[in-house]
């Protein structure tokens, strides 16, 4: 039987950089197609009078333009399918959610989006610590440390967000938060998503 040679490394190492290349290709066009389709609904909404959807729209581009600016700016390794996630969970919270406003018509949609959204957070909080900490340290860092960076990511952006809908109403005059126990309520939903993440990946 002739002999079968395996495959050069180097044939090997272009192809998976290929692969890397396509993958990055399809984050940063997915994400654009969300932020472009986020600029006609914010300018559609300002031009109409609905400073509302402008500011929800203003948020979405900015939120979509995340994955662009990790993907671009950091050798970030972001996994596509989190990403395909990610922008469904922004479409069905920014658009859907306030914009259709699924919030108010569903009374289960907006604890339902908090709880994806801190397990989403909480695997983005995973490859950063891939990328920041656990390569600069060659894996020697406890299981403890992963866990309380993934409910600290959480916790910090579920804070940053509540910001955002508490500065909508000083900035445009429009309320995104019913009282304080939306907003506590919000942050606990957020923190179980992360949680059961955190305890699956530890």
């Amino acid at each position: 039987m002739p002999e079968i040679n395996p495959p050069h490394p180097n044939y090997l190492s272009m192809k998976k950089a290929d692969q890397t290349m396509a993958k990055r290709q399809y984050i940063i066009l997915l994400s654009s197609l969300y932020v472009i389709f986020m600029i006609f609904v914010t300018v559609y909404s300002f031009e109409t009078g609905n400073q509302f959807s402008g500011s929800v729209g203003l948020a979405g581009i900015l939120c979509g333009a995340v994955p662009i600016l990790l993907t671009i700016l950091t050798r970030l390794k972001l996994d596509l399918p989190l990403v395909i996630t990610y922008l469904i969970f922004l479409f069905g919270s920014q658009f859907l959610g306030s914009i259709l406003n699924w919030y108010h018509n569903f009374s289960w949609w907006d604890l339902l989006l908090h709880g994806l959204s801190g397990m989403i957070i909480a695997f983005f909080a995973i490859a950063i610590y891939k990328k920041l900490v656990l390569q600069r340290v060659n894996g020697q860092v406890s299981s403890g440390f992963l866990f309380l960076f993934i409910l600290s990511f959480a916790a910090f952006c579920g804070v940053l967000w509540e910001i955002y809908e508490f500065s909508c109403g000083g900035l445009f005059g429009v309320i995104m938060q019913k009282d304080n126990t939306d907003t506590m309520t919000d942050l606990i939903a957020g923190m179980i998503g992360a949680l059961i993440i955190a305890l699956w990946k530890t």
